[in-house]
């Protein structure tokens, strides 16, 4: 049986302060605090939720606050970008709602020649809002200052940096049926089987520098199993290839 993941679940990283992490989340992102709980793995530790409505697949971001942490190091072996999806005409309203926060942002580019831009959090996190077209997702319009057809719509796709491509290429196609969608200038880019809303993978090749993972970097990224009989069929699967996999958790909020 083939390994197919059918978007990106959710994204976790670390942040520092978290009054300033939900701050910047719900103000200039407009996301929802969906959830306030605890790291299972360290209970003294809180764990942040966000995302649209119901916090559903594809559209979360949560943080472990971890005050007093140094800040992490952009580089090799890290998630280096995070990237949401908004309406593509909705960039000049972003533009203006961040200048208007006074939060530095630039224009930029993704693979596919989507127009984005480019902003970091209050702990140097690097993010992106891509601009689409026909994304379904509706996001959360609980937000005054950001009205509903400008809402981030989910989660479009996660930048990792690697010294080279070709071992982590080799895991997404080989191992998570992962198609290649274009490669260039040391990037490659890797859409899900299924061709959702928030399923595309980036890898990006030639950074030497180890990344460090503290605060303001991505602690790991989450891949969707449509439900538990067939995530269990992939464990094995996986198991069989002799790749090291956990035993599968739950999480109460969603079994991994």
């Amino acid at each position: 049986m083939s390994v197919t993941p059918h978007g990106i679940h959710h994204v976790t990283a670390i942040a520092r302060d978290p009054q300033q992490n939900v701050d910047f989340y719900t103000k200039v992102f407009g996301l929802r605090l969906v959830k306030q709980t605890v790291n299972f793995d360290a209970p003294h530790i809180w764990h942040l939720y966000y995302g649209d409505e119901h916090g559903s697949p594809t559209s979360t971001l949560t943080f472990f606050p971890w005050p007093g942490v140094s800040r992490g190091r952009e580089g090799s072996g890290l998630t280096t970008a995070t990237s949401f999806s908004v309406p593509e005409a909705s960039l000049g309203f972003w533009s203006k709602h961040l200048a208007g926060l006074k939060i530095d942002w630039s224009w930029g580019k993704d693979s596919s020649g989507h127009d984005l831009i480019e902003v970091r959090d209050y702990d140097g996190m690097r993010l992106q809002l891509v601009g689409t077209v026909g994304d379904a997702r509706s996001g959360w319009d609980g937000v005054a200052d950001i009205p509903a057809e400008h809402a981030v719509r989910g989660l479009h796709s996660v930048e990792l940096s690697e010294a080279q491509i070709d071992p982590t290429a080799g895991m997404l196609q080989n191992l998570l049926g992962m198609n290649l969608a274009s490669e260039s200038s040391g990037k490659a880019s890797f859409q899900m089987a299924t061709g959702e809303s928030g399923a595309k993978v980036e890898v990006l090749g030639g950074v030497s520098d180890r990344g460090l993972q503290a605060g303001g970097t991505v602690h790991h990224v989450a891949f969707r199993a449509p439900d538990l009989p067939t995530m269990e069929l992939w464990q094995q699967e996986l198991l069989g290839r002799g790749v090291g996999v956990t035993e599968i958790m739950d999480r109460q909020y969603f079994k991994s």
